[in-house]
């Protein structure tokens, strides 16, 4: 497993359709996922600290979550079959339910929870930008413009099939 950060959620050009947008911790690697755009509203907005008047979808499901004795410890990006990314949000008490990628990453944006990428994933499906040596990937750095220019070039080029 490799543990991800959440940088954020783009708009590729021209379709304007959301990309979440992961970065390994240990590695120069980011791993794209084509997602709704509810669920981009609702990750922007938790990682903007935005919190509306009242809850939205993902606010609720964390609301009852925890009123129903639950706790959320990780979410895990498990697989990709035929261009499809499957989740699991895990639990304190070892259970674990699957869900979409972009639903899980907007319960553990709201939870503070780590959020992990099959090692086999992020290997099929992750992207390297540059050299390690080039690039900074210590855990919360902000994205250098140079790493930002390449992958907007990135994503001018790639599209949801190459994934498939």
């Amino acid at each position: 497993m490799r543990q991800v950060d959440v940088v954020g959620v783009r708009l590729e050009l021209p379709s304007n359709q959301p990309v979440l947008i992961l970065r390994d911790q240990l590695a120069a690697r980011y791993l794209p996922l084509w997602i709704g755009t509810a669920e981009a509203t609702a990750i922007s907005l938790a990682l903007d600290g935005v919190i509306p008047a009242r809850p939205l979808t993902h606010d609720l499901l964390a609301s009852t979550i925890t009123q129903l004795g639950g706790q959320v410890t990780s979410v895990t990006i498990s697989e990709l079959i035929e261009g499809t990314f499957y989740a699991t949000i895990n639990f304190l008490n070892h259970d674990s339910i699957s869900a979409r990628p972009s639903d899980a990453v907007a319960l553990a944006v709201r939870d503070d929870v780590p959020v992990f990428v099959a090692q086999d994933v992020m290997d099929f499906a992750g992207m390297d930008l540059a050299d390690d040596d080039e690039l900074s990937a210590e855990s919360g750095d902000d994205l250098s413009e140079a790493e930002l220019d390449e992958f907007r070039a990135f994503l001018d080029d790639i599209q949801p099939e190459d994934f498939s």
